[in-house]
């Protein structure tokens, strides 16, 4: 008996590819989420210092007894910081373009619009802490236990779904892990506004609620 050539069951073959990352290129996952950990650092770490050194330097005691508002002196503090992180994000950008070919595929817009809240709510965070320190060591040392717990709970290197229940709890209040979710959302995916909007507000929710209580912390005395 003569069997056949081709086997005259039905085969179904089974692939997997990838929508988003097609290649698997790891600098894809990581550069986006590294720039959103540089543009943290450098907004919390700075306006973290900043009050604390009026502190150790005495000139905040000339700055209390003047007729301004709190508010007007913590955003004196928070626009100068706001404006350097965009500029660090600009940065990051085009490094990422240039050095690692990395092109966006949804729009600056979304991007800068979403970066503009999350400074407002990490440089809120930073001055919250210089108002409850006294010496530039606390406050350096505060904000960096602080970022290593963001930055760990993040999902930069572990994702957020296959941690422990506890930590999934810290991450849904941790500013940088919503961030280097959009963040990949729209580089990789295209995501725009409708897409963030949950992420949006919550950030907003953030924003107000830090700032509001490093209002609130500062205590002028005359």
């Amino acid at each position: 008996m003569q069997l056949p050539r081709f086997n005259p069951e039905t085969t179904i073959e089974v692939t997997a590819s990838n929508w988003f990352n097609p290649l698997m290129s790891y600098k894809f996952f990581m550069v986006p989420g590294i720039l959103v950990l540089l543009i943290t650092l450098v907004g919390a770490n700075l306006a973290a210092l900043n009050i604390v050194k009026e502190k150790e330097i005495g000139t905040i005691e000339q700055i209390n007894v003047t007729p301004i508002k709190k508010y007007h002196f913590v955003l004196g503090k928070l626009i100068p910081f706001w404006l350097l992180g965009l500029l660090v994000l600009t940065i990051g950008m085009l490094i990422a373009r240039f050095a690692y070919g990395i092109i966006p595929v949804g729009s600056l817009l979304v991007i800068y619009g979403f970066s503009a809240v999350y400074l407002l709510a990490v440089l809120g965070l930073g001055l919250l802490i210089s108002t409850f320190t006294h010496t530039q060591q606390q406050a350096m040392l505060i904000s960096f236990f602080m970022m290593m717990v963001f930055i760990l709970l993040g999902g930069l290197y572990t994702p957020i779904e296959s941690m422990p229940a506890w930590a999934r709890w810290i991450a849904a209040i941790n500013p940088v892990a919503y961030f280097i979710e959009v963040i990949r959302m729209v580089m990789l995916k295209g995501s725009a506004f409708a897409d963030i909007r949950q992420h949006l507000l919550i950030m907003c929710g953030f924003a107000v609620v830090l700032n509001t209580w490093a209002v609130f912390s500062y205590k002028k005395r005359s």
